[in-house]
C-alpha cells in the first residue's frame, strides 16, 4: 500500500485539528456531557471511521479496506474493555463528573502519542526481523490465557501503576480539586492536583493496554498507515463511549472471554503467518513452499465480527436473567 507524504500529513493534520477542537470546547466549559451530546459525537466518529474504511476500499482495494475494518473493530473492542479500568480509576480517585471529560481527553492524547511510538517501533521491527511475528503471536496467546483466567472479575484486582505511586510519594499535592488544573501554587509552593494523578493513572494504564493492542493489529495488517488510523478512530470515540455505556459495561459479563478468544486467534494467525512466509519451508523440486496456512484477512474479519456479536448477545441475555427477581433462588 503506497501512502504519499501528503496523505500522511493530511491525516495527522486532521487528527490534530479534531483534538484541538475537543480541547478548546472542554477547556472553555468543563461539564458532564448529556446523552444526546455523546451520542451525536459517537455516531459522527463511527460514521467517519466507516467512511474512511470505504474510502480505503475504493482507492487501495478490498484487501486493505478489509484490513482496516478488522483492525479498527479489534482496537475498538479492546478499548471497550479498557473502559472497565477507566471507570475504576475515576471511582477510586473520586473524579467529579464535570472533570471526567478533561481527564479522559488528556489520557487519550497521551495514548495517541504512545501508540504512535509503538507503531513506529513495531513497523521497524517487522521490516528488519521476520521472526518478530513469533514473539507477537506467543505474547498474544499468553495474554489471552491470562485474560481468560481473570474472567469478568479481573478488573476488581486493579492496582495503581508504579509511576502513580511514585508521584504520590514524592510530590506534595492538594487535597481538593482545582478544576482541570494539574499544577497550582499555594503558600509559595507549587503543588500537584488530583487531576495530574488521575491523568498519570490513565496514561500509564493505556500504555500497558498498548502492549496488547499493537501486536494484535499487526496480526491483521502490516501497513503502518492502517495501524495508525485504526487506532486513531478507536481512541477518538472512546471518551463518548465512556459516558454512553457506563452502565452497560457491567452487563457485558463475557466480554473478557470474547477478547481472550480474539487475542488467541490473532496470536495463532501471527505464528502461522510467520511460518508461511519465512525460511521455514519444505523444498519441492527446488522451489520453497510455505508449509503453514496463512489465514486470509476476510476470515479474520468474520471471526472478529462473529465473536463480538455472540459475546455481546450472550452477555446481555445472561445479565438480564440474573437481574430478574427470584432467579437467584431458582438456581441450584
Amino acid at each position: 500500500m503506497h501512502v504519499t507524504p501528503l496523505v500522511w500529513a493530511l491525516t495527522l493534520g486532521v487528527t490534530l485539528a479534531v483534538l484541538l477542537f475537543d480541547i478548546v470546547v472542554i477547556g472553555r466549559r468543563p461539564h458532564e456531557p448529556s446523552r444526546r451530546e455523546v451520542t451525536t459525537a459517537l455516531v459522527g466518529y463511527v460514521g467517519l471511521a466507516v467512511a474512511f474504511g470505504v474510502g480505503v476500499w475504493l482507492v487501495a482495494g478490498g484487501r486493505y479496506g478489509t484490513e482496516f475494518f478488522a483492525g479498527w473493530l479489534t482496537e475498538y473492542s479492546l478499548s471497550v474493555d479498557n473502559l472497565f479500568i477507566f471507570l475504576i480509576i475515576m471511582t477510586k480517585f473520586g473524579v467529579p463528573k464535570q472533570f471526567q471529560q478533561a481527564a479522559l481527553l488528556v489520557g487519550i492524547v497521551l495514548a495517541l502519542v504512545m501508540r504512535g511510538i509503538f507503531i513506529a517501533v513495531g513497523a521497524a521491527a517487522i521490516d528488519n526481523f521476520s521472526w518478530v511475528f513469533y514473539l507477537f503471536g506467543i505474547f498474544l496467546v499468553y495474554t489471552a490465557v491470562k485474560l481468560a483466567r481473570e474472567g469478568a472479575g479481573g478488573d476488581d484486582d486493579y492496582e495503581e501503576p508504579a509511576l502513580v505511586r511514585w508521584i504520590e510519594r514524592h510530590f506534595p499535592a492538594t487535597s481538593e480539586w482545582q478544576g482541570t488544573r494539574m499544577l497550582v501554587r499555594q503558600g509559595g509552593k507549587r503543588l500537584i492536583t488530583p487531576m495530574l494523578v488521575v491523568v498519570a493513572a490513565l496514561g500509564t494504564t493505556d500504555l500497558l493496554f498498548a502492549l496488547d493492542s499493537i501486536p494484535a493489529i499487526y496480526g491483521l495488517t502490516q501497513e503502518p498507515y492502517l495501524v495508525l488510523t485504526a487506532n486513531i478512530f478507536a481512541l477518538m470515540g472512546l471518551r463518548q463511549l465512556y459516558f454512553l455505556i457506563g452502565g452497560l459495561l457491567e452487563r457485558l459479563v463475557y466480554l473478557s472471554y470474547g477478547l481472550a478468544f480474539l487475542l488467541a486467534f490473532i496470536g495463532v494467525k501471527l505464528v502461522l503467518h510467520a511460518m508461511h512466509t519465512n525460511e521455514l519451508a519444505f523444498v519441492n523440486g527446488g522451489e520453497a513452499i510455505g508449509w503453514a496456512p496463512d489465514i486470509p484477512v476476510w476470515l479474520s474479519l468474520a471471526v472478529i465480527v462473529g465473536t463480538l456479536a455472540v459475546t455481546t448477545v450472550v452477555s446481555l441475555v445472561v445479565s438480564r436473567r440474573r437481574e430478574r427477581p427470584g432467579d437467584g433462588a431458582a438456581v441450584g
